[in-house]
């Protein structure tokens, strides 16, 4: 799964939209965005991991790394 559909994915379930995470990163981290360069960025797959975690903490969830057996 691409980094756009997983957070697409977690939008929908917590009921939330792209607008809305561009709102909560611009508070989160001081940065512009809006829901259309928050869009461009996912499209062209340049979300950068530090604004990957900020997202995936935004939306309420933790990235968990687990040892392949």
């Amino acid at each position: 799964m691409s980094i756009r559909s997983e957070i697409k994915y977690l939008l929908s379930e917590e009921n939330s939209s792209i607008t809305k995470l561009a709102e909560q990163l611009s508070e989160v981290t001081g940065k512009k965005y809006t829901m259309k360069s928050l869009s461009q960025k996912m499209k062209r797959n340049a979300i950068k991991a530090e604004e990957y975690k900020l997202i995936i903490n935004i939306l309420g969830y933790d990235i968990k790394l687990v040892k392949k057996k």
